[in-house]
């Protein structure tokens, strides 16, 4: 079935506000500017005044579920499904953790190129599928094994690319480089954290996806808001690129976006764009497909690399291309996105039915033993 124009419009807007969340971070980073008290100039290193901006954005879903919430009121008959009421503090340890990973990855883009920065987090899906057996009991598939092997293969080859170009980049060290990939895969294992205990906890209730990522970006913002006072009094000395060395200058920030203003608009396009993108990313799960959503949000990493090598902020180097297309491969697989072709193939189809009948029932007993554990609890 063809597409809508509604429907275009959201897998549009998906892929770009996804490539330009990571593009406007980056850009930031790229800026240099003089800081207070007469500093000399430096480079624009504030990962946590960054990471605080894109739980602003995350912050601004909220606002527009209560936007469509009002909206939906004054319908003769309401047809929005606001959710049940719950806890608010679910939300507290998986938005720690979002905090955690968030403030990690910002620290690594630093060090790192986009594409690389983009293509490494799908180290996710090994994390969480690893987890997902031993914490909440789930069989993977013999697809997602193999899925996850391959990932693994495409994680070493664009580690490979990125040690290689490493040699012949003036904008980042080798050694920066090296610590900027193992930092954004160790933050991928605090995503996968987050993923379970989002699973295990928060799912089994009925909560409206922007009221979910609302509740998770006012925590997020609100705690490392307060976080950045301590952080203005830690010294790191080398690890530090501020004047001070301390671990966060929040100060030295709002100086350097006084002198040069461009920083600002990058900072807003992160925050902007991470609204956007939760928004689009919810719509399009629910107009079109889950599928769908996996598919754009892997073509984003193929759009920063092209735009990156583009606007010359990194050199083309061919290990990055199979790097892409093997970690492509592997996170289809995981994710099913095989399936549409197999299930042409009979003897595929009769095993893929048995697979999902057995996920069914495996996700049955997970919800009912989720429901028993909240009866217990009242």
């Amino acid at each position: 079935m063809a597409w809508t124009k509604y429907q275009l419009f959201l897998a549009g807007l998906m892929l770009t506000t996804g490539s330009l969340n990571t593009l406007s971070a980056k850009w930031a980073d790229m800026f240099s500017a003089k800081g207070c008290h007469g500093d000399p100039e430096h480079a624009f290193s504030h990962p946590f005044v960054q990471a605080v901006g894109m739980f602003l954005g995350e912050f601004s879903c909220l606002a527009v579920f209560y936007i469509l919430v009002c909206q939906d009121r004054r319908r003769p008959e309401p047809r929005m499904n606001r959710g049940q009421s719950f806890n608010p503090l679910l939300f507290f340890a998986p938005a720690m953790c979002d905090m955690t990973a968030t403030s990690i990855m910002y620290i690594a883009l630093n060090m790192t190129s986009a594409s690389s920065f983009q293509m490494l987090r799908g180290a996710v899906i090994i994390f969480t599928g690893l987890l997902s057996v031993a914490f909440l009991g789930r069989r993977l598939a013999p697809s997602q094994w193999l899925g996850i092997c391959i990932t693994i293969l495409g994680l070493v080859v664009v580690g490979l690319a990125d040690i290689a170009s490493g040699h012949s980049d003036d904008s980042h060290k080798l050694s920066d480089v090296i610590t900027g990939d193992l930092l954004i895969i160790m933050a991928q294992i605090i995503v996968s954290v987050q993923m379970v205990l989002e699973e295990k906890f928060v799912y089994k209730h009925d909560v409206h996806p922007l009221r979910a990522v609302g509740t998770e970006g006012l925590f997020g913002f609100v705690v490392l808001s307060l976080l950045l006072i301590p952080m203005y009094f830690i010294h790191v000395g080398n690890f530090s690129d501020n004047p001070r060395q301390v671990l966060e200058d929040a100060l030295d920030a709002f100086c350097q976006i006084g002198q040069k203003p461009l920083i600002l608009l990058a900072l807003l396009g992160n925050t902007v764009s991470i609204a956007f993108f939760n928004f689009a990313g919810i719509s399009v799960t629910k107009e079109i497909s889950a599928t769908t959503r996996m598919v754009l949000d892997s073509l984003r990493t193929l759009v920063i690399w092209v735009v990156s090598l583009a606007l010359g902020w990194e050199r083309f180097h061919g290990l990055q291309v199979l790097g892409f297309l093997v970690l492509l491969i592997g996170t289809a697989l995981y994710n099913g996105l095989h399936r549409p072709l197999l299930a042409r193939i009979p003897w595929c189809a009769a095993r893929m039915n048995l697979e999902e009948d057995s996920s069914d029932a495996e996700r049955e007993r997970l919800l009912n033993d989720g429901r028993v554990q909240a009866c217990e609890d009242t």
